[in-house]
């Protein structure tokens, strides 16, 4: 009797679990659907071809380094190494498309204000611009902005030029902005307090 409530139990168990299952990847299915529905703005920073020397000779490899962003104010990175360079441009959007991040622009063309970024040697100085002035940027941080819809801005790079670090830098500087609108909710006040008036009525509207 009892070896018969313990194999019902175990079964109701199981049943559970594999209900757990199917709902966890039913709902991770339609998260996926719906990132790749949207319209996002692939862009492929580089490939590297790497070598494995194994017995008989050499086994090549290929690593892929993607950014993807909606070109309104969201942007990912991504990085995939596979045999084929197909491959490993595919993990890199998908990983790229799972870590992207906000970043509040002015007007939507701009960042809010100055920032500073660094990831190992990587250091980079990102700064708001008037209309007008295009990315001047080179290398990765170029993609970043085009994917992320930024039109104008100034940017340098110092300390590397490895695009794994220049990129993470520049992650770095663009998770720390903030807008008027943000800061001015944090403190309990207005945003033509924190902006001065003019500033802060045209931010409002």
């Amino acid at each position: 009797m009892a070896r018969n409530e313990n194999s019902a139990a175990g079964g109701e168990n199981e049943r559970r679990g594999r209900d757990r299952g199917e709902r966890r990847d039913r709902d991770n299915r339609d998260r996926r659907e719906e990132r790749e529905g949207d319209d996002l703005v692939e862009k492929l920073v580089g490939i590297n071809r790497v070598a494995k020397v194994v017995k008989g000779g050499r086994r090549f490899g290929f690593a892929a380094i993607v950014v993807v962003g909606d070109a309104k104010g969201r942007v990912g990175v991504g990085s995939g190494k596979a045999r084929e360079v197909p491959e490993a441009i595919r993990k890199a959007t998908e990983q790229a498309k799972r870590s992207m991040i906000r970043v509040p622009l002015r007007e939507g063309r701009t960042l809010h204000h100055d920032v500073f970024g660094h990831f190992g040697a990587g250091k980079v100085v990102l700064r708001a611009a008037p209309p007008g002035t295009g990315i001047i940027a080179g290398g990765p941080m170029r993609a970043i902005f085009e994917a992320l819809g930024v039109a104008d801005v100034v940017t340098k790079s110092v300390g590397t030029s490895n695009p794994h670090n220049m990129i993470k830098a520049t992650f770095d500087a663009l998770a720390q902005c903030v807008s008027p609108r943000s800061v001015a909710a944090r403190r309990g006040r207005r945003v033509s307090d924190i902006l001065g008036k003019r500033e802060g009525e045209k931010e409002a509207a």
